[in-house]
């Protein structure tokens, strides 16, 4: 075997988790409220990649605590706020987002994310699409 191979190979298993792929990505989020005229697609940045993580097959053999499983989550994250247009007056027009500033790896946290992994919802405008870039 190529000693530089293995070299790589023995670096990658090892620090893995550190050089994982998980990044701030872009992503486009499309909102709309009943009672306003238009939805608003804005654009901004997530946590999305692959993180390690271990195989519980074993679950039964192994602690709880070496059960965990990592995702990609906020490290850093700030609020912005968008005016969707076309919202009466006696309609509240503005919507927050999370943009993700840094991401890690690490357990899923509740207080700001959704862990589970649902039924698929399809992201787009069921009305004239207004664009947000923030």
């Amino acid at each position: 075997m190529n000693p530089f191979f293995a070299m790589s190979l023995l670096f990658g298993l090892t620090f893995g988790q550190t050089a994982s792929l998980c990044a701030p990505s872009e992503y486009t989020i499309h909102v709309e409220k009943r009672e306003c005229a238009y939805c608003l697609a804005i654009n901004t940045t997530i946590c999305a990649g692959f993180c390690m993580t271990r195989d519980s097959n074993g679950k039964k053999l192994l602690l709880k605590s070496a059960l965990s499983q990592n995702v990609c989550t906020y490290k850093e994250m700030l609020y912005q706020t968008a005016l969707i247009p076309g919202c009466p007056h006696h309609t509240i027009p503005y919507y927050s987002y999370p943009v993700a500033v840094s991401c890690k790896c690490g357990k899923c946290n509740t207080d700001y994310s959704d862990c589970v992994h649902g039924k698929l919802r399809t992201n787009f405008c069921t009305k004239p699409q207004k664009l947000c870039n923030m």
